[in-house]
C-alpha cells in the first residue's frame, strides 16, 4: 500500500503526539478493546486486566511502539512487521478479525486524546495505515 505525502505527513503529525505517552494512549485502548469485545480478552489470561494495570499498559505501549516503529517505515511496512508478523501467526495465532478491533479502538482513543489534530483527514490516513499494518500482520496467516 501507498500513502501520499499528505498521508504521511498526517500519520507522522499523529504519531509525534502519541510518541512521549505510548503506555497511556496504548493502555487505554487496549481496556477499550477489551470492554468492548471482551472476547478479546481469551489471550490475556495470565494478565491483570483490571483499570489501568501495568500489564495492559505495558502491553498497550508495545503496541504502539510497534505501531510508531511502522510509521517510522510507511514505504516498508513488510520489513518493518515481519518479526511481528511471525509472532502472531505463528506463536501466538491471534484471531486476525482482533486487528480491525484493536485499530478502530486505537482510533477512537487517539480521537479522544487529540480532538483538533485526529481530524477528519487526520483520521481517514490513520485508518489506511492501521489497516496496512493489520493487512502486514495476518499476511503470515495463510
Amino acid at each position: 500500500m501507498t500513502f501520499s505525502e499528505a498521508e504521511k505527513a498526517a500519520i507522522i503529525s499523529i504519531w509525534g503526539k502519541v510518541a512521549g505517552h505510548v503506555e497511556e494512549i496504548g493502555g487505554e485502548a487496549l481496556e477499550r478493546l477489551f470492554l468492548s469485545f471482551p472476547q478479546t480478552k481469551t489471550y490475556f489470561s495470565h494478565f491483570d486486566l483490571s483499570h489501568g494495570s501495568k500489564d495492559i499498559n505495558r502491553h498497550g505501549g508495545n503496541v504502539l511502539n510497534a505501531i510508531g516503529n511502522a510509521a517510522n517505515h510507511l514505504d516498508d511496512l513488510d520489513n518493518a512487521l515481519s518479526a511481528l508478523s511471525d509472532l502472531h501467526a505463528h506463536n501466538l495465532r491471534v484471531d486476525p478479525g482482533n486487528f480491525r478491533l484493536l485499530s478502530h479502538s486505537i482510533q477512537v482513543t487517539l480521537a479522544a486524546h487529540f480532538p483538533k489534530e485526529f481530524n477528519a483527514s487526520a483520521q481517514a490516513a490513520f485508518d489506511k495505515f492501521l489497516s496496512a499494518v493489520s493487512s502486514v500482520l495476518v499476511s503470515k496467516y495463510r
